[in-house]
């Protein structure tokens, strides 16, 4: 084997040389963003309403209107997404009608997010008539990230040994206490961490929201879920694209791209939490 050493090696410089350079170019992101976005944080910057369309005061309903969409969207696809992983991992059967419903979701995980937003305008804003609002949006982006919440939850409930199932059954529990006691405390952690990382990706979205609930300017707190918003990203690509003065924006670009990233980097920091708990506590 000693001839294959040379080869060996040299894809593992090449591996390791790839994941330094991708490590690299997102920490030069990284330092951008705050490098230019932390001279502009401030309280009036956070709690203010924004000014001359955006270019100038604060964010605040900005921040607010990402914060209704995202719990619009965990209430709706969290429980259908998990609900759903355990249907098909727990209840269904291994037969042709399963297999293409689970190439199905698959697929929708794949598909760019601006279909997702032509489907919620068509469905959520014109035909049930919600037009563009916080529902539509909140519908749209759990529409979205439900396929990634399905795929995750039903690898963490397949990694649960399968004797912990037939152990539960044999002492004469039935399936649903089976699943409730035996199989969903120890899949909690990568359940959770799978989901909340989804909703990560819908509260950085454009697409989606563009089309369904997000408004160029309107800097007043919402009423109700069938008003539109301001959200983070739609906010930073109309600063970066639609502002007469782009550069004189400059300065709330890289705020809102900060507090956005703040904002992700915030839900993946709960989902490590969530997961190092939940496997402390169960172990096996």
């Amino acid at each position: 084997m000693k001839h294959n050493r040379p080869g060996e090696t040299l894809v593992y410089i090449m591996m390791r040389s790839v994941t330094y350079l991708i490590m690299l170019i997102v920490a030069y992101i990284i330092f951008d963003i705050v490098w230019h976005g932390v001279g502009v944080m401030s309280w009036e910057f956070l709690s203010g309403s924004p000014r001359k369309s955006g270019a100038e005061g604060g964010i605040f309903p900005v921040i607010m209107g990402t914060f209704y969409l995202v719990i619009g969207t965990i209430i709706v696809a969290l429980p259908l997404g998990m609900a759903g992983a355990i249907y098909l991992t727990e209840y269904a059967k291994a037969n042709r009608i399963n297999h293409y419903i689970r190439l199905a979701i698959i697929t929708l995980a794949g598909i760019p997010s601006i279909v997702f937003g032509l489907f919620g305008l068509g469905l959520f804003v014109i035909f049930l008539g919600f037009g563009a609002s916080i529902i539509a949006g909140a519908l749209t982006l759990a529409c979205m990230i439900l396929p990634i919440i399905i795929v995750a939850s039903e690898e963490a409930l397949k990694a649960v040994p399968q004797s912990f199932r037939e152990g539960s059954l044999a002492l004469g529990a039935t399936k649903w206490d089976t699943i409730r006691k035996n199989v969903l405390p120890y899949s909690l952690p990568g359940m959770m961490t799978g989901s909340i990382l989804g909703i990560g990706r819908a509260a950085g979205e454009t697409a989606p929201i563009l089309l369904t609930v997000a408004a160029f300017f309107l800097p007043r707190m919402p009423q109700s879920i069938f008003d539109q918003v301001m959200a983070l990203p739609y906010h930073l690509y109309i600063l970066a694209t639609q502002l007469p003065d782009i550069e004189k924006a400059q300065p709330m670009q890289y705020g809102t791209a900060l507090v956005l990233l703040l904002l992700v980097l915030g839900m993946n920091l709960v989902a490590i939490i969530l997961r190092g708990r939940f496997r402390k506590k169960y172990r096996w």
